[in-house]
């Protein structure tokens, strides 16, 4: 026999315990949350992006004044839309005088379009607001001068982005359209149409230009005298009132 004793083994006979090893321990995340260990199965649906482009709703929404702004891009807008459709809608009530009630029509829109933009929107939307006054001269007796006011907001005061852009937008899209309607009314002989576009290009470039006068604290005023100095040249410069 051998010097050697036998040991017993630990495990019985009869198999109570088998050799496969213990389950690892359970992993964590970063998170802190436990890991299972089975793989989790993702939609195959993609995840709508946080970034996705507002509508102009929700743009009105997040505007300080939305109801003058509202206003404003309507005013602005209906009497190019007007112009341009506005003898097909006439044609449906009647078919006389159209051009005499698309007149009349265009014209009401031009002075609410003027009102509105230099009492109401100017102020609300930007904090700019003009005037013009009647002052009598001193020393001379029964002489009167006129006085162009222009009155600027604290620069303090909060602007909202949404309402400046599209107020200077809007300031200074309108003419320039009207100057390429009255290119095409020339070239068609259109001259009573011509007329009418003179007097809205007047009224639009009124506003413009003294809402850049008054703008003095922000970028329009450097960007819109740039840009009507290159349009129209040192003629208009010496006879527009505002330059001095």
């Amino acid at each position: 026999m051998s010097d050697y004793t036998a040991i017993e083994s630990d495990v019985p006979i009869g198999g109570a315990y088998n050799d496969t090893p213990p389950p690892p321990p359970p992993k964590y995340n970063v998170s802190g949350s436990m890991d299972t260990g089975h793989a989790t199965t993702t939609s195959s649906q993609p995840q709508q992006s946080s970034s996705a482009p507002e509508t102009w709703a929700e743009r009105l929404r997040q505007s300080s004044h939305p109801i003058a702004l509202l206003f404003y891009m309507f005013f602005r807008v209906a009497p190019i839309f007007i112009y341009i459709f506005g003898n097909f809608f006439i044609g449906f009530i009647t078919q006389k005088n159209r051009f005499i009630l698309h007149f009349i029509v265009l014209i009401l829109l031009f002075s609410a379009d003027f009102w509105n933009l230099k009492n109401v929107a100017g102020r609300l939307l930007v904090g700019l607001r003009w005037w013009n006054e009647t002052n009598p001269i001193e020393g001379a007796p029964g002489e009167f001068e006129n006085v162009w006011v222009f009155e600027t907001a604290d620069p303090n005061r909060y602007i909202n982005p949404i309402d400046s852009k599209v107020f200077w937008v809007l300031l200074y899209v309108q003419p320039l359209a009207w100057a390429v309607f009255a290119l095409l009314s020339l070239l068609k002989f259109q001259f009573l149409y011509l007329l009418l576009i003179i007097i809205a290009i007047s009224l639009s470039l009124t506003n413009a230009l003294a809402f850049t006068k008054c703008d003095k604290f922000g970028k329009a005023n450097n960007i819109a005298t740039d840009l009507f100095s290159r349009a129209t040249g040192s003629v208009f410069n010496r006879l527009n009132p505002f330059s001095r």
